[in-house]
Parts: structure tokens; sequence; C-alpha cells
């Protein structure tokens, strides 16, 4: 299970990282694509900032790859956090900005900012083996 969370979380941080860090005008007009453009909504195109957010989510997924490679829990915590720490405000800033936003895009905003949450909670639970433990105690 913790693998497939962080292949998921991998997968997630690769779309948005490879696009915005490399094609940051297309990023900023299009994305998140199927829906329609939810960046651009928000204010003046700005290379710099798109291309940073890109290659921070690069390093949330390369971060995630690697976690997902360890056989232990403790990369895997380490990682949650850092997809925590990153989510929980970005998700909190769009909730306080959704009034441009058709109802439709409004709702897959919230949903697919909400799967980065989502996918990294469980990774802070303990571990089968660890809970089996607790239990003993």
């Amino acid at each position: 299970m913790r693998r497939t969370l962080l292949g998921l979380l991998t997968l997630l941080g690769a779309y948005v990282g490879i696009w915005s860090a490399f094609f940051p005008l297309s990023f900023y007009r299009s994305f998140p694509g199927p829906f329609g453009s939810w960046i651009s909504m928000d204010g003046p195109f700005n290379e710099h900032l798109v291309r940073d957010v890109g290659t921070f989510n690069l390093g949330l997924a390369a971060a995630s790859a690697v976690a997902a490679r360890h056989p232990g829990p403790a990369p895997a915590r380490v990682v949650a956090v850092a997809w925590i720490v990153y989510s929980v405000p970005h998700l909190a800033y769009h909730l306080r900005h959704l009034g441009h936003l058709s109802t439709v895009d409004a709702v897959a905003q919230v949903v697919s900012l909400s799967s980065t949450l989502v996918l990294a909670l469980p990774l802070l639970l303990p571990a089968r083996q660890d809970r089996g433990e607790i239990v003993a105690r």
C-alpha cells in the first residue's frame, strides 16, 4: 500500500512538475488540461514563479520515488510530511479563491488539491507490524 501511495504522489508531482518547469507558459495558460485554465485566472504570468513551482513538484516527486524504493516506513513518513506541509496551505489558498471558477472547476480543483493530502496522510500511520507491537504491549 505504501508503495502505491508513493507511486501516485510521484506521478502527481511529475505531472505538475514537468509541465510547469519545462513548459511554463503552456502550464500557465492551460493547467490542469481537460478542465480548462486554473492558473491564468489568478494573475499575470510569472515565468520564474511557474518554473519554481515545477521544480518544487519535481523535488517532491523524486523524494516520493526514492521513498517508494525503501522497504521501511520512515522515508515514506518524511515524504508524507513534506507533501502535507506543501498541500495544506496550497489547498487553503485555493479554498479562499474559488469565486472565479465554474462550479465544475471549483469542485475539480478542490478534489485535485485534496488528493495529495488523501494520499500522504495514510503514510503517517504505523506500519502493520508496528500496530501489532503497540497492541501487544
